[in-house]
């Protein structure tokens, strides 16, 4: 006899979607798409209400002022600026002026930083000591207060130029600030900085193929030699296009004034220091801690194969070290990049103080500015990030 089991009767909709919410990959995009729609909402809703508000004072919401002259002088620009340009410019002056002291900064606060770190590990108590001191006495004092201290107790006290410091009569420091022999090229550097880049990207894949190549092969095919080769003669021929038109300005005093060269203003140098020995001190911890990290069986057996002090450091303390002094670097290189905003208590003309208080003094456009300069310290940060969390990876040991 056959027994004819009875069917079962298929699942209806509302049961296929709860088995589906009630998988864990499918709550999660749910959950995801959830909120980001809340905080698009959000910022609807904020948009919406300033936009209502800003008409209802008659007032308009737009970057069409960026386009308009600006009318203002800044005292110090590392690239052309005159008053007759637009706001945009302006917008373009406080980015490189930012950019270029976040760099000094975190270039040579990271390498202070560095030496005081492994000075804080010296066996000698004095050495040891002494960078303890350093660092204690920098962390705990306020960077806006050093930075008022440099600029009002040091470089404001230093003569006017014609009584100034000036060394070999090529380099003159004086309460104005600093001055030195700069290049000049009638070629644009904006084409300079483009090559430059192109040069240095092409050499990067260059020689990231050829050691791939080699951890496969063994050698190097001759194409890539050849590639190589050809990079080189693109390079002379740049180099003497540019040093066909490349001049020396060297500063000389005129007057009451010292003209020609590169100047640095002591705003600038202030800010500079301040911001250096600040961060050195932060950056000293993180290098001692990462330093510190390391077995002593590492320095044992260092000591054991007959490596010096230095060999230690170099070959075998420090490449270990940096897997543990990356991530708080980041952070270091981060706070430094978004602490040049400090210097506008000194009246250096970075991009706080030329985009958020003179160009909103003038335009009355705070939300549009305002929002500019967040957008613009979100991807300094970001990009950062990036390159520094790649690096980290990079550097870490691989699982197999």
């Amino acid at each position: 006899m056959n027994f004819i089991s009875p069917s079962r009767p298929k699942p209806g909709i509302a049961h296929s979607i709860f088995s589906c919410l009630n998988r864990d990959s499918t709550r999660g995009v749910v959950i995801q798409a959830a909120t980001l729609g809340l905080v698009l909402a959000v910022l609807l809703y904020l948009f919406s209400n300033s936009a209502q508000n800003l008409d209802r004072l008659g007032l308009s919401f737009g970057f069409d002022f960026l386009q308009t002259t600006a009318g203002f002088d800044i005292s110090w620009s590392l690239i052309a600026y005159d008053p007759s340009m637009s706001y945009w410019r302006v917008f373009l002056v406080g980015i490189v002026n930012t950019l270029f002291l976040s760099f000094c900064v975190i270039v040579f606060g990271t390498l202070i930083g560095t030496i005081v770190g492994i000075l804080r590990l010296s066996h000698n108590p004095l050495v040891s000591q002494l960078a303890r001191c350093y660092v204690e006495v920098v962390r705990n004092v306020p960077l806006l207060i050093q930075i008022i201290f440099w600029f009002t107790t040091v470089f404001s006290a230093l003569p006017p130029p014609r009584s100034g410091y000036g060394f070999a009569g090529l380099v003159f420091l004086n309460n104005r600030g600093f001055y030195m022999p700069s290049a000049v090229t009638d070629m644009s550097g904006w084409l300079i900085a483009a090559g430059s880049l192109t040069l240095f990207g092409t050499l990067w894949f260059l020689l990231r193929g050829i050691r791939r190549q080699q951890r496969q092969n063994g050698s190097v095919s001759r194409s890539y030699r050849i590639a190589f080769a050809l990079w080189g003669l693109v390079v002379c021929g740049m180099a003497l296009i540019v040093g066909s038109s490349l001049r020396w300005s060297v500063p000389a005093l005129q007057g009451f004034n010292i003209e020609g060269g590169m100047f640095l203003p002591s705003a600038f140098g202030a800010a500079f220091i301040a911001m250096t020995v600040y961060r050195s001190a932060a950056i000293a911890e993180t290098v001692r801690a990462g330093m510190e990290s390391i077995s002593k069986g590492q320095h044992e057996a260092a000591a054991t194969i007959g490596f010096s002090r230095f060999q230690t450091l170099r070959l075998i303390l420090i490449p270990q070290a940096v897997r543990a002094i990356i991530p708080p670097l980041a952070n270091s290189w981060l706070v430094a990049t978004k602490d040049s905003s400090l210097a506008v208590a000194i009246g250096f003309p970075e991009l706080v103080s030329v985009f958020m208080q003179t160009s909103v003094n003038q335009t009355g456009r705070a939300i549009e500015i305002i929002t500019m300069v967040m957008g613009f310290y979100v991807v300094v940060s970001l990009i950062i990030s990036y390159l520094l969390n790649k690096y980290n990876a990079h550097v870490q040991i691989k699982a197999r």
